[in-house]
């Protein structure tokens, strides 16, 4: 299906291999003598790929997770100023801001290169997060510090939404290229597991703030936890500034001309999928994180800080084991089915506190214990598999966005629930919350087995393949491939109306 277009071409390409679907093209081997010289750097690039993903992510789900107990501070300290309204519109900053960064970033992630976006996500979370440790209101007046916060959050959120689809995308895309029968548990490790595990270190660190500058300085305690999510993106910018693109997106990458319409037309049914379901996940388990101090805080006795955290702290714990039990089932039993599973313990343990939520509240271990287990059936089945199936269910070229607008999709959801969270709660009792909850996991079995796809054990490479021919059959010409990293050949495919011809640019 793709020659290429002079004798002098075919000469100097050394190997010509069958790609299934998609014909003859030429592989993206580098010469002998290129391929002796590559440095050690490149060679080893996948697997800093993978890790450096995990550590950027882990910033993340401290991100996620640092308005649990500052929600609870900020009504202790800001009693008069710091109302239901002021308190939901400082946790939706950083959903605002992840939404606009994960569109964002996607496109930067497709269109420039995977490395790009990670140094920018890095850098958005870095000035942020500074910002909003040093929040000041004018003349120390507190509504002035509450919209300074607001700002800042919504800037380490643009950072923070942009990491998942430069991290994943990325992450994905080495792990397919290194360890492909593994790839979806890997991805689930260095993904769902170091976002999860933000949540009980956000609340460790907390408690050992609290513990060193005691009740009595809860203005330090704040702002030295917001101070330590600057930290954690430095940890991994040398190495991102560093890394090489993956594989597969400089084998595959089309940065100009991008064929957005055939894109849709190809993945709209993965698309509702994909989007549908994580706009249920986040709708339910954001709010629910966000807010979960703020209902401790309410069902424990004596209602102190440290109490609750101690409380929040086991919570989170509880939810872990999810992620390892869905990263066990992904191969085994398929990524749509773990995900059901998953979508199903929303319904059985939100129903179960949501219907006696009078009587179970009244024994807190035992609350806390099936409120755990609800967020780890979460993390275990749509939390798992969401980025997992999002990166796999569209070709390189437009993974990035594709993941990007299905995971701001979810933001939204998350957004729009932690809108009317308060509301459910002063209306209709805290039970409704939960109930609520089972009514999405409903609804999240049915989207995610009539619109997501099973592509446990499928190759990443042959579904670009699959992706280069139906361009080729519709009729799109343009260039694939990126010549972006240094010490990597790559040659570009020119796929063409006529005939579909290679043209080696490096």
């Amino acid at each position: 299906m793709m020659s290429n277009t002079s004798a002098e071409k075919q000469e100097s390409t050394e190997v010509v291999s069958q790609v299934p679907a998609l014909g003859t093209r030429v592989a993206s081997k580098e010469p002998a003598e290129l391929e002796s010289a590559m440095s050690r750097k490149a060679r080893l690039s996948a697997y800093f790929t993978i890790a450096a993903a995990a550590f950027g992510l882990i910033s993340d789900g401290y991100q996620n997770n640092l308005m649990t107990m500052a929600n609870v501070v900020y009504k202790k300290l800001y009693a008069k100023e710091y109302t239901s309204t002021v308190s939901t519109r400082v946790s939706n900053a950083l959903l605002v801001g992840e939404v606009i960064g994960q569109v964002l970033v996607g496109l930067v992630c497709d269109r420039i290169g995977r490395k790009a976006a990670l140094v920018m996500t890095t850098l958005l979370i870095v000035v942020g997060a500074t910002l909003a440790t040093a929040a000041h209101g004018a003349h120390g007046d507190v509504n002035g510090l509450l919209w300074f916060v607001t700002i800042a959050r919504g800037i380490t959120g643009v950072g923070v939404g942009g990491e998942y689809p430069a991290s994943s995308t990325s992450a994905s895309e080495a792990a397919n290229e290194k360890m492909l029968k593994n790839r979806g548990p890997v991805f689930i490790m260095v993904t769902n597991f170091v976002l999860s595990f933000g949540g009980p270190l956000a609340v460790c660190i907390f408690l050992i703030v609290l513990s060193a500058a005691g009740e009595s300085h809860l203005e330090t305690v704040w702002r030295v936890c917001f101070g330590i999510g600057i930290i954690l993106p430095l940890t991994v910018f040398y190495f991102r500034m560093r890394m090489l693109s993956p594989k597969l997106f400089r084998e595959s990458a089309i940065k100009h001309r991008v064929p957005y319409w055939l894109a849709i037309k190809r993945y709209w049914h993965p698309l509702i999928g994909t989007c549908g379901a994580w706009f249920l996940y986040d709708f339910v388990t954001f709010p629910n994180g966000v807010f979960s101090g703020t209902i401790i805080s309410s069902v424990i006795q004596d209602g102190s800080i440290k109490s609750t955290a101690e409380w929040q702290l086991l919570l989170g714990a509880i939810a872990l084991p999810g992620v390892f039990v869905g990263a066990a089932l992904c191969n085994p039993l398929g990524r749509r089915n773990t995900m059901i599973l998953g979508f199903s313990g929303y319904l059985v343990f939100g129903l179960i506190i949501g219907l006696s939520y009078d009587k179970i509240t009244k024994i807190v271990p035992l609350f806390v214990i099936f409120y755990g287990l609800m967020q780890s059936s979460g993390n275990m089945g749509p939390g798992n598999m969401l980025g997992l199936v999002s990166a796999e269910s569209y070709p390189t070229a437009i993974r990035g966005t594709c993941y990007g607008l299905s995971a701001a999709i979810g933001k939204t959801g998350a957004a729009i629930g932690t809108q009317a969270f308060t509301p459910i709660e002063n209306n209709l009792g805290k039970r409704w919350t939960f109930i609520i909850a089972a009514i999405c996991g409903v609804v999240g079995v049915l989207v995610t087995y009539f619109f997501v796809p099973d592509l446990t054990g499928v190759d990443l490479a042959d579904k670009d393949a699959e992706w280069l021919r139906y361009l080729a059959e519709n009729g799109w010409e343009g260039e694939v491939g990126d010549e972006g990293d240094e010490a990597t050949l790559t040659e570009k495919i020119h796929v063409g109306k006529e005939d579909d011809s290679v043209e080696e640019k490096a």
